[in-house]
C-alpha cells in the first residue's frame, strides 16, 4: 500500500475498522478488492443529533438490524454480533466529536479473481463524520442544493430493484448503480430527485428515499414495505402518523395517484421529511408545499430527533449515557424485515 498523502483537505477524523481506529487518509482498500470490483459492499447510514442530553444516534438498533438483514440477503458471512456492532458505532462517534452521520460498511477487502471469493473475511468499518465539513467543503464544484419543495422526475426507462436479481431490502452497492444513472441524467435536466416504479408499474421509491402521498381526505398512502427499501425514517413517519390517529395505508400506488395527490413528500435519513412541489413539471396539490400534513409530520419528526418529544425518546441512543440507559429498541437477533 502506498503511504497516505496528508493535505490541508484531509479530515482530522478516524474510522473504526475491524476493532481499530484508523486515520481517515489511511482507511483504504485495494482497487482490485472484491467489493470494489463486484459491488458486494453492504452499508447502512444513520443520523446523529445534538440533544439536551448530548449527542444521540437516531434508531441505532433498527439501523443495525437492517444492516444485518442486508448482509444476510447478500450472503456476506458477517461474524460480528449486534452488541459488537453497537459498540463499534458508539466508539466511532465518541472518537469523532462533531460528527453528524454514521456510515457502517461490511465488505470483502481481499483481492479476488472470481465472483465467489476464496477469502471470506468480512471487514466492518464505521465512519462518523460531518458530510458538509469533511467532504463537501473540499470539493471544487458546489454540491447540489435541494430547493424548498422538490422537483421530481418520474423515471420512465429504469425500474426499481427487482427481487429476482437482488432484493429491494438489501442496502448493497450493486443496488444503486441503475438509480445513480437515472438520477444523474435527471439532475442534468434540473430535477432534484427521481422516483422509480416497480416491475409491475406501481410507484416504488427514490434511490435513497421512500415516498408518501396524502389524498384529499388526509389519508397517507405509501407503497408496501415488501417492494421497497426498509426505510427507518419511513417506518418512523408511519408510527408517528398512527400515534396521532391519522389514517395510514401501505398499499400499491399507481403513479397517476401521485400527480392527483393533495400533498406528497419523501422521507430518508438525509432528507428527513422533504415536500414534493412537482412531478414531471406538474404541480402537486395547490402548488404551495408543504401541505398541512407533511408540515405537521416534519415538525414533529424534527422535535423527536432533537430529543424534545418524550413519546419517542426511546428512538434515541445517547452516546455518552451508561449502557443501561442508552435507549434504543431492537436487540440482537431482531430482524428489520416486516416492520413498518
Amino acid at each position: 500500500m502506498l503511504p497516505a498523502m496528508e493535505s490541508r483537505d484531509t479530515p482530522q477524523r478516524s474510522i473504526w475498522i475491524d476493532g481499530e481506529l484508523v486515520p481517515w487518509a489511511e482507511a483504504t482498500v485495494h482497487v482490485l478488492s472484491h467489493s470494489h470490483q463486484r459491488a458486494s459492499l453492504v452499508f447502512d447510514y444513520m443520523s446523529l443529533h445534538e440533544t439536551p442530553r448530548g449527542p444521540a444516534v437516531f434508531r441505532l438498533d433498527d439501523h443495525l438490524a437492517r444492516f444485518r438483514t442486508s448482509t444476510e440477503l447478500v450472503t456476506l458471512p458477517l461474524t460480528r454480533d449486534h452488541a459488537e456492532l453497537r459498540d463499534a458505532v458508539l466508539g466511532a462517534v465518541r472518537a469523532n466529536p462533531g460528527a453528524k452521520v454514521v456510515k457502517i460498511s461490511a465488505y470483502l477487502a481481499a483481492v479476488e479473481v472470481d465472483v465467489v471469493p476464496v477469502d471470506e473475511h468480512v471487514t466492518v468499518a464505521v465512519a462518523a463524520y460531518d458530510p458538509e465539513a469533511d467532504i463537501q467543503a473540499h470539493k471544487a464544484k458546489e454540491p447540489w442544493k435541494y430547493r424548498r419543495a422538490l422537483r421530481i422526475w418520474l423515471e420512465k426507462d429504469r425500474r426499481n430493484r427487482r427481487r429476482d436479481i437482488m432484493h429491494p431490502h438489501a442496502k448493497v452497492a450493486a443496488n444503486y448503480a441503475s438509480p445513480m444513472a437515472a438520477k444523474w441524467a435527471a439532475r442534468k435536466n434540473g430535477y432534484d430527485e427521481i422516483l422509480l416504479v416497480d416491475e409491475n408499474g406501481f410507484l416504488a421509491e427514490g434511490p435513497t428515499t421512500n415516498v408518501f402521498l396524502v389524498d384529499g381526505e388526509g389519508t397517507l398512502r405509501t407503497p408496501p414495505e415488501s417492494t421497497v427499501l426498509l426505510g427507518v425514517t419511513r417506518r418512523s413517519i408511519l408510527e408517528i402518523a398512527r400515534k396521532e390517529g391519522r389514517d395510514v395505508r401501505e398499499e400499491p400506488v399507481r403513479p397517476e395517484a401521485l400527480i392527483q395527490a393533495a400533498e406528497a413528500f419523501l422521507t430518508g435519513t438525509t432528507a428527513g421529511v422533504a415536500p414534493i412541489g412537482s412531478v414531471d413539471d406538474q404541480p402537486i396539490g395547490d402548488g404551495d408545499p408543504p401541505g398541512p400534513v407533511s408540515l405537521a409530520l416534519g415538525k414533529r419528526f424534527r422535535r423527536i430527533i432533537r430529543g424534545e418529544d418524550p413519546d419517542f425518546d426511546h428512538w434515541l441512543t445517547y452516546v455518552n449515557a451508561p449502557a443501561e440507559h442508552a435507549g434504543g429498541e431492537a436487540r440482537e437477533g431482531d430482524s428489520a424485515q416486516g416492520k413498518g
